[in-house]
């Protein structure tokens, strides 16, 4: 079953219209329409909403036929597995989510351990000090983030940066990680709580076969 049928079999199933469902998630009934007609996706923030409220993986969701959420079975005697890649993000400015549906090659033993997570592309140099720009991470949207860890974050609907988690009593910090000179995003009071936690970033895979974690 696609993404589009998912979507309308799980509403149907919960007992939700097209309206209740977009309020869900903070958008409206025509998002939902485009999606079960199979014309549009949500962003990756929304996908990992609509994923909680019908109580599936995101891979799940968008329709794999795999052994396990999030994966595709090996073939052969293979020791990489193919796991969705749910788009783009940015290492850097908080920047538009650009959809990019595909698979990256990973290791099964790293892979398994994360059964529910998805890949990223990664643009920017503010985390260039441990990965590289235009590497490929793995996001884990099951992870509770601790202090130092690297994450994706949505600082604004549909758009998302990748860096350093620091919390606060009061405040949440989103630090760079870089060679270069790049500002601290601090979010405070009413604004921490609109920045919405993508997922921590557990693995990369660096381009042109760089060295891979």
């Amino acid at each position: 079953m696609g993404f589009a049928r998912n979507v309308r079999a799980n509403r149907e199933r919960l007992g939700l219209s097209q309206e209740e469902l977009g309020r869900k998630v903070g958008l409206t009934n025509s998002a939902v329409s485009q999606w079960e007609s199979g014309r549009a996706k949500p962003r990756i923030g929304v996908m990992k909403d609509l994923s909680e409220i019908f109580g599936m993986s995101v891979s799940e969701l968008l329709g794999e036929d795999a052994p396990g959420p999030g994966l595709r079975a090996p073939v052969g005697s293979s020791a990489m597995v193919p796991m969705r890649r749910l788009g783009r993000t940015h290492a850097g400015e908080a920047v538009e989510e650009i959809p990019d549906d595909g698979v990256v090659e990973v290791p099964a033993g790293v892979a398994g351990r994360h059964p529910h997570a998805f890949m990223l592309d990664v643009d920017g140099d503010c985390m260039d000090r441990a990965y590289p720009p235009g590497c490929v991470v793995m996001v884990d949207p099951d992870m509770e983030p601790w202090n130092g860890c690297a994450v994706v974050a949505e600082t604004a609907p549909g758009e998302s940066v990748m860096r350093r988690y620091m919390r606060g009593a009061a405040t949440l910090m989103l630090s760079p990680d870089s060679f270069e000179d790049h500002e601290d995003m601090v979010f405070s009071g009413d604004s921490s709580a609109e920045v919405r936690l993508v997922g921590v970033v557990v693995w990369f895979q660096a381009a042109e076969d760089e060295t891979v974690r």
